[in-house]
């Protein structure tokens, strides 16, 4: 897939530009062109700090940042490499604890550029493997690692073991690299596995179970399961957590949605699942008040976009059916419908979004995704009228928002990850 990485410093930009010349095109999964590219480079995946490794559909980010936050509690230095970035491709790598700057950005894009240019890896397996190499020369205790696309053939599974692997929860999207199957899905995702390592699941649909269970026994991984090696559950304001070790309570996440209570339940399972790095439970406590993961139901600071609208305006990067539904959720429980501006891309399915959404919003705006193929949107209106909903088409955000300027209440702006990173720019609100 196409990656529109821009950047403000010309060093940085100059190898974006470069990269882009080489011409890699779309990707195509497979792990001969990433091992390749590191060996050109000293193999730094192979002198990686201890790896949390997480797969999936929807949750993966937020189950990432939980983890960064419950081992900095805890007091480790953390490498963290996560993916699309928002506003600016920097926010992709954290070297312990530290957004990467430009300088050393640039740096390491082009010593990996000089050493295989000409291998043909796609934009992802560069920027991983620069991220490999930031991650192999800075000191750090342990390492959070968000697979891109998939698992199996994903670029970061060339790392050669991982202390926990975990796969978040699971719904039908990229089927042109994964397949048109929640099962094929599943077993793309479980590729991550391990021997010896422990495989961290939530409660999947008994087919998917059954095929993450047979890769599990294949590869000899040991595989924690939600709902038979650790369980957990809501309890009024707090989770309740159980495995092996015990019980946990903890406070409900500062993330909004149901659904952040499992993710945050899914890192508190890989955390207590391993012995090498010992993290206290006050720790993982901490992670759900403390955590703050961008474009997710996020309520935007009063900047120069969020102003211009009477209600709150409210964030999320909800891109398919699956994470429509748990926005779906938890729209369910506010206490007024908030209008919707929504912007889709071309290969997401825009019609499943709003079928999720049209209960649970007022008018709605439909926009472009800027610099990417996406509904037109006369379409994505024309869906949202099919639906009930009272629906116009804008050319861009600044237009939807300000004709909305008499809505009483809350907006939402849903959809593209590639639009909230344009949302949070035109707010003055980078993530740091």
């Amino acid at each position: 897939m196409a990656d529109h990485a821009r950047s403000d410093d010309p060093f940085v930009q100059a190898q974006f530009d470069r990269l882009n010349a080489l011409g890699p095109g779309a990707d195509t999964l497979g792990l001969d062109r990433i091992a390749r590219l590191l060996a050109r480079v000293g193999d730094p995946h192979c002198a990686l700090p201890p790896v949390f490794h997480v797969a999936g559909t929807n949750g993966k980010g937020s189950t990432c940042a939980f983890l960064r936050t419950a081992l900095e509690a805890a007091g480790y230095r953390v490498h963290v490499y996560t993916s699309p970035h928002l506003v600016r491709f920097n926010e992709r790598i954290r070297v312990a604890g530290t957004l990467i700057d430009d300088r050393t950005l640039a740096s390491l894009m082009a010593e990996v550029l000089d050493a295989g240019g000409e291998i043909g890896a796609s934009f992802f397996e560069v920027t991983t493997a620069a991220a490999f190499l930031a991650f192999a020369r800075a000191p750090a205790d342990a390492c959070v690692i968000e697979v891109g696309l998939g698992g199996r053939l994903d670029a970061t599974n060339i790392i050669p073991v991982s202390l926990v692997g975990a796969i978040a929860r699971l719904g039908i999207d990229h089927q042109a690299f994964l397949g048109d199957t929640i099962e094929a899905i599943a077993g793309e995702k479980a590729g991550i596995a391990r021997a010896g390592v422990p495989l961290v699941t939530l409660d999947q649909p008994e087919s998917c179970a059954a095929v993450i269970e047979a890769v599990a026994e294949r590869t000899g991984a040991v595989l924690h399961q939600r709902g038979v090696e650790w369980r957990s559950w809501t309890k009024g304001d707090s989770i309740r957590f159980e495995d092996a070790r015990g019980s946990l309570e903890l406070p409900a996440p500062n993330l909004p949605g149901v659904h952040q209570h499992e993710n945050l339940a899914l890192a508190a399972a890989m955390l207590r699942a391993q012995d090498a790095i010992r993290v206290p439970d006050e720790a993982i406590k901490a992670a759900a008040t403390r955590t703050f993961w961008p474009a997710r139901m996020q309520r935007l600071r009063p900047g120069p976009l969020a102003s211009r609208v009477r209600g709150a305006m409210l964030l999320d990067g909800a891109h398919n059916r699956n994470a429509a539904d748990a926005a779906a959720a938890h729209l369910a429980m506010l206490p007024a419908k908030p209008a919707l501006i929504l912007g889709v891309l071309a290969n997401k399915d825009a019609g499943g979004i709003l079928d999720a959404l049209a209960a649970h919003v007022g008018p709605v705006r439909a926009v472009p995704v800027p610099s990417h193929p996406c509904h037109s949107p006369e379409a994505l209106a024309a869906m949202a009228r099919e639906r009930g909903l009272e629906a116009q088409s804008a050319t861009d955000v600044l237009a939807a928002v300000d004709s909305l300027s008499d809505w009483p209440g809350d907006v939402l702006i849903l959809g593209s990850l590639y639009l909230a990173g344009r949302v949070l720019e035109m707010n003055d609100e980078a993530p740091s």
